[in-house]
């Protein structure tokens, strides 16, 4: 699973202003992060606005991501959700061709046990033909994916990593402490990401990779002290990417840079005015 080590960016998903896809606004940004040295994109992720997004459509946004993508670096297509046999329907209805693997969110809303998330996970992973990445991110699941529940589930053949975005270094590093030495931890955190990779990460599944995918690359490649320094440059605009909601801070951000449009889908609003001059004046240069 080496090609899955580095920056795995969380695609967003471009949309007209009518709320269809955008399909060109997508290849712009799909050509944008891979010619910025991202090392694998990850398709219909949270950023990418996937619970708003159809099952047709997940199916045409990843059509459209393997086409452009062309092959140049790995695909994980996001599948998960509070439904385990909603999720077992969806493995079975997916072309798995060109994908290497899938990020499955832990169960959110149903606030289930940690026995339960081992038995939602160990459904999947035997269910699922292509390697199965964890998400673990309570601040929208309501629900912790304890660090022995991760542990236990490491042991799968078919579990390789966890994208832990829970912001608990301490979780993270008991993890590290136990886990096989080739289950990928992954950061789901960007500023974050330098210390993970201080206590056996292999990289990010980065929300601001879509815009800034150099400075990702020295976070995740570079020596320590370039990764910090790098990291440094994002305080000030990493918090906005989340304060009315992911993605929209950074649709408006692609927007300004000229990727694509800043459309979101509602429940969602665009960034009000007071969010887009704030960053405006954070742009990481």
């Amino acid at each position: 699973m080496l090609k899955l080590h580095g920056t795995g960016v969380a695609l967003i998903t471009p949309f007209s202003e009518d709320g269809s896809i955008d399909f060109a606004g997508l290849r712009n940004v799909i050509n944008h992060v891979i010619d910025g040295g991202v090392d694998y994109l990850v398709v219909c992720g949270t950023t990418g606005e996937s619970a708003t997004l159809s099952k047709s459509e997940k199916k045409q946004v990843l059509k459209a991501a393997l086409e452009y993508n062309a092959g140049r670096i790995p695909v994980v297509y996001g599948i998960g959700g509070n439904n385990t046999s909603g999720v077992l329907e969806e493995i079975q209805e997916t072309d798995f061709s060109g994908i290497d693997a899938i990020l499955s969110v832990s169960p959110y809303y149903n606030k289930p046990t940690q026995a339960g998330i081992i038995a939602h996970y160990t459904a999947i992973a035997d269910a699922c033909p292509v390697p199965v990445i964890l998400y673990n991110v309570p601040g929208r699941t309501m629900s912790n994916v304890a660090f022995q529940t991760t542990v236990h589930l490491s042991q799968h053949p078919n579990i390789i990593g966890m994208k832990e975005a829970s912001g608990d270094l301490s979780q993270c590093m008991r993890i590290a402490a136990r886990m096989p030495k080739d289950f990928l931890l992954i950061s789901g955190d960007d500023i974050l990401t330098p210390s993970m990779r201080v206590i056996g990460g292999q990289g990010v599944i980065s929300v601001l990779a879509n815009a800034y995918p150099a400075i990702f690359k020295t976070i995740c490649h570079g020596n320590l002290d370039e990764a910090k320094e790098a990291a440094f440059k994002l305080l000030d605009i990493n918090p906005m990417m989340y304060e009315e909601a992911n993605p929209v801070g950074l649709k408006f951000l692609m927007s300004h840079l000229g990727i694509c449009g800043e459309t979101v889908r509602l429940p969602l609003l665009k960034a009000t005015e007071s969010l887009k001059e704030r960053i405006l004046k954070n742009l990481v240069k």
